[in-house]
């Protein structure tokens, strides 16, 4: 579908890309925020990508919405470049799984009639698409989740859901970045950093990013947990028809 442009109060648009989570709309969203930053314009405060959308932030003492819309509209119709040896960035995250760190994990594992290193081995075999950051800063959206580990949300929700919890909801996975309530089923750990204010860059991760968690021992949680923001995990650049999943 052609993207449609439609404000937000008097100083954002939005751009809505269709209604559908799917790799190659959410690749259409990225190129469009490259070629709309190509355009160096003046008072683009902010571009922030979600699911199937795009909204844009400007001020609003240097463009109206129809102007900044002309300006941009020529950006919406050009080619979605598809290239199976696009270059994207892999940040592998090391999670201890079951125990005191995932206490759902038999339960996610007796819901899909799996063992737990069943369940372990679906959930770290997959390269997991960054689609969106949101809910609690850092909390990234993840899609490319088996559907063999799908599992639905707690029916009550806990109130505290220690940093760094890796969860499963429907076909839904993510990390959360701080301490925080929740309702996701928690199947592991992770003592990588996933938000820190301290750094220019505060979120670990970004939109375009894929995810490839990594089952480790919980001597080695420790070890890396002791090392807190010094630690750096292990990030590289792969081609896209490289992924595991892809």
């Amino acid at each position: 579908m052609k993207p449609i442009i439609s404000p937000i109060g008097d100083c954002a648009i939005s751009i809505d890309f269709g209604q559908v989570i799917d790799p190659k709309i959410n690749r259409h969203i990225r190129q469009t925020i490259e070629r709309i930053q190509e355009l160096n314009l003046e008072g683009i405060i902010e571009l922030v990508p979600t699911y199937c959308a795009l909204l844009l932030q400007y001020d609003a003492m240097l463009y109206s919405y129809a102007e900044l819309c002309k300006i941009i509209e020529p950006t919406l119709e050009q080619t979605v470049t598809d290239n199976a040896n696009e270059l994207v960035t892999v940040v592998e995250i090391p999670t201890v799984y079951g125990g005191e760190f995932g206490p759902d994990l038999g339960f996610v594992a007796s819901h899909n009639n799996l063992t737990e290193d069943e369940v372990v081995a679906i959930h770290s075999g997959t390269d997991y698409l960054v689609y969106m950051l949101g809910f609690i800063p850092g909390f990234t959206y993840l899609g490319g989740m088996d559907p063999r580990i799908a599992t639905p949300r707690l029916s009550s929700p806990r109130t505290l859901i220690p940093a760094g919890s890796v969860g499963i909801a429907g076909e839904q996975t993510g990390t959360y970045p701080s301490d925080s309530p929740g309702g996701w089923q928690i199947i592991g750990r992770t003592p990588v950093t996933m938000y820190d204010m301290s750094k220019k860059q505060a979120a670990l991760l970004s939109a375009g990013d894929y995810v490839r968690y990594v089952p480790i021992a919980e001597v080695e949680y420790n070890r890396i947990k002791a090392l807190g923001a010094d630690y750096a995990p292990s990030m590289y650049e792969v081609e896209v028809g490289e992924l595991r999943g892809y």
